[in-house]
């Protein structure tokens, strides 16, 4: 038995951050509102809005700015506002065309000037741009961030690894293991479909947006993998909420 401790969504896939303490769940979808949009850039290749790998949009591997932005979103309107701690802030509805450009100008500066330039705004139309080709939701150990911790020698907040679900009351590495199980929280089900592989974006500090820290290069050395955090597909309908208790199922 494990405790959720904190949700996070992601309604710009590596555009701002955003916790909840609630929020309601679809079967074989992701996290409402998680994901639901994607910063297409010069060389992408995403048209229509149907899942296309992450290479195809702006994101903090490549533009580690982007990580310290955080966002609020009002789902009644689809107004959202980002914040950025250097560059101020941007309120504008991601599905107008005029606030797109609005956006394209706002975040012109936070990506590097070697890399693709940003070009507009996508909308996800089978599932949210999560980095799997399936519908998933994403789940983190706090148990095993510590451990991730000490290896690296420094505080690592959960925000450089954009996952969805955080739980606690677990031994470290535990959540490796369900892989391929079937899980509850609260009353909604979920299969554990994966390991999650990360990535550099895991190196920028989401307070600064600077690199100071390589989380990657850490679980190579002692691990020898660099998987962090497990990929759910939600089984049914329902609600989660801060202090529902998470088990097992099979």
């Amino acid at each position: 038995m494990a405790d959720l401790v904190q949700i996070w969504r992601h309604p710009i896939k590596a555009h701002g951050f955003e916790a909840l303490q609630a929020s309601a769940i679809k079967a074989n979808e992701t996290l409402p509102w998680d994901r639901v949009w994607a910063a297409t850039h010069e060389a992408s290749r995403a048209k229509t809005g149907a899942w296309v790998s992450c290479a195809n949009f702006s994101r903090g591997a490549k533009a580690p700015h982007l990580m310290a932005i955080s966002a609020t979103l009002d789902t009644d309107t689809a107004q959202l506002t980002l914040q950025h701690p250097d560059h101020g802030a941007l309120t504008f509805r991601p599905d107008e065309p005029q606030d797109v450009a609005r956006f394209v100008d706002w975040i012109a500066p936070l990506m590097p000037s070697d890399r693709a330039a940003t070009t507009g705004l996508i909308r996800a139309t089978e599932q949210g741009m999560t980095d799997t080709p399936f519908p998933s939701i994403s789940i983190g150990n706090l148990a095993t961030l510590r451990v991730l911790e000490q290896r690296a020698g420094q505080t690592l907040d959960v925000r450089r690894f954009r996952i969805n679900i955080w739980v606690e009351d677990l031994a470290p590495f535990e959540e490796f293991e369900w892989v391929g199980k079937d899980l509850k929280i609260a009353d909604t089900a979920f299969h554990a479909e994966d390991r999650i592989t990360r990535c550099s974006s895991t190196m920028a500090n989401p307070d600064t947006g600077k690199r100071d820290a390589d989380p990657v290069a850490v679980m190579d050395t002692h691990w020898g993998h660099h998987d962090f955090g497990i990929a759910l597909i939600a089984q049914t309908d329902g609600h989660i909420a801060i202090g529902d208790k998470l088990a097992l199922t099979s």
